[in-house]
């Protein structure tokens, strides 16, 4: 007996999980590049375990982005160098016509 509403005609198979081939392309930050690869491990997982890998990484992601905005301590040192005078002027600009007559 069928399931009412499902015909066995139009009854689709189960297949296994496949990559979809989705090029990463590098950061340059080795945390990000990490956290980014990991995404290659849903390729292989059933669709019900998708979840816990993109939020695995997404909470990595936004770990990142949040310790950017950490304060970052300036210099230890003493004060800064003290600024001396600054450059001589020079002549000023060449008028575009002569004043001569």
């Amino acid at each position: 007996m069928a399931d009412a509403g499902v015909d066995d005609e139009t009854a689709f198979e189960a297949v296994a999980p496949a990559p979809l081939g989705v090029e990463r392309v590098p950061t340059g930050r080795p945390v990000v590049d990490a956290l980014l690869s990991r995404l290659a491990d849903a390729d292989h997982l059933p669709a019900d375990g998708h979840l816990e890998v993109y939020e695995d990484v997404h909470r990595g992601l936004r770990d990142e982005l949040t310790s950017l905005d950490a304060v970052r301590p300036g210099p230890t040192s003493g004060p800064g160098p003290t600024p001396g005078p600054g450059p001589t002027p020079g002549p000023g600009p060449t008028p575009p016509y002569d004043l001569r007559s």
